[in-house]
């Protein structure tokens, strides 16, 4: 490849990669506007949707999806399952246990720990070059949730039992958190790979292909919640009464968020992403996730109606800031 041409993919694919941040933004505001649903029931429905669009995409997709062997399908189904049903219930209980800055402080670790991970195996880019751009980004995740890491860490004038059971529910919603980065920190580099793999295959065809296997996951996530709801109600819902199964007290809220979420944030997320994966080595990638964050803070804010505070606004610049140099490192040379 010319560097001209080399250098059209890196837009393009930075531009897939921003567009693919603010489709998956969405996912963090979506249980705090349904705050009586259960994360197994946000899970479920989200993907439900997912699957049912990308059912509506398989038949424009039909003859590309033919040329899938069965060892792709199982892939697909691993990467659906991890990456999207399992993602997504660590994802949503963690917000609903801790609220959103803590959870999005932690998944917004990700541009670093994806960069490092991939790096570590493929040597994309000597890391004196890598550096800089993660240290910035990690400062601008410290900064942006500065007041979250004071209350982990015990700083605060609260006391007594008032002060043991927030410092419980943080610590809670970060194990919770946690586990949302571990399963994607390996959904992406293991989707990138593939994608490298398998240049046949187009960006929307492994979208469809994972949409499709997301739903019969997302059907047994389904009954599941509803076996949940039936056996112990109290257990799987934020408040101590009954959820009202199978669409909650907020129907149509819920119908379409989750017919947003299936379509914005998992399909054309997922494409965007895959575009991404293939244009630009993963390290790269991995931090370009910071747009995720990104939108989300933007989505949270303008959920509460507020602005960033002086510290976040600093954060957020040195998030843009350490993008754009981790960008230039990759820039042909």
């Amino acid at each position: 490849m010319t560097d001209t041409g080399a250098r059209q993919g890196l837009w393009l694919g930075l531009a897939c990669a921003i567009g693919a941040g603010l489709a998956w933004g969405l996912v963090f505001v979506a249980p705090v506007m349904l705050p009586g649903y259960p994360p197994l029931v946000l899970s479920a429905g989200r993907y439900l949707a997912f699957g049912l669009v990308a059912l509506a995409m398989a038949w424009h997709s039909r003859q590309s999806l033919k040329q899938l062997s069965n060892a792709d399908w199982i892939k697909a189904g691993w990467l659906s399952l991890i990456g999207n049903l399992v993602y997504y219930v660590f994802l949503s209980a963690a917000i609903q246990t801790a609220g959103v800055p803590m959870p999005t402080m932690l998944i917004g670790t990700l541009p670093v720990v994806i960069a490092v991970v991939s790096n570590l195996s493929d040597r994309a880019l000597p890391w004196r070059r890598l550096a800089p751009s993660l240290a910035i980004i990690l400062a601008g995740i410290l900064l942006v949730n500065r007041s979250e890491i004071a209350a982990l860490t015990g700083i605060g004038e609260s006391t007594g039992h008032g002060h043991e059971a927030a410092l419980s529910k943080l610590t809670l919603g970060a194990m919770l958190a946690l586990g949302a980065v571990v399963c994607w920190t390996w959904y992406p580099i293991s989707n990138a790979r593939w994608m490298q793999r398998n240049p046949g295959v187009s960006p929307s065809t492994w979208a469809t292909a994972q949409g499709l296997t997301t739903l019969p996951l997302a059907l047994v996530a389904w009954g599941l919640a509803l076996a949940v709801e039936t056996v112990a109600p109290s257990a799987a819902g934020a408040s101590q009464t009954p959820f009202d199964f199978p669409l909650g007290p907020q129907a149509m809220r819920f119908v379409l968020l989750m017919t947003v979420l299936g379509l914005v944030s998992s399909w054309l997320g997922t494409r965007l992403w895959n575009q991404a994966s293939r244009l630009l080595p993963t390290s790269l990638t991995g931090q370009l996730i910071v747009f995720e964050t990104l939108a989300a803070l933007a989505y949270g804010y303008a959920w509460r109606g507020e602005m960033p505070a002086t510290t976040a606004a600093l954060g957020i610049g040195l998030l843009i800031v350490g993008v754009a140099i981790g960008a230039n490192a990759f820039r042909p040379r």
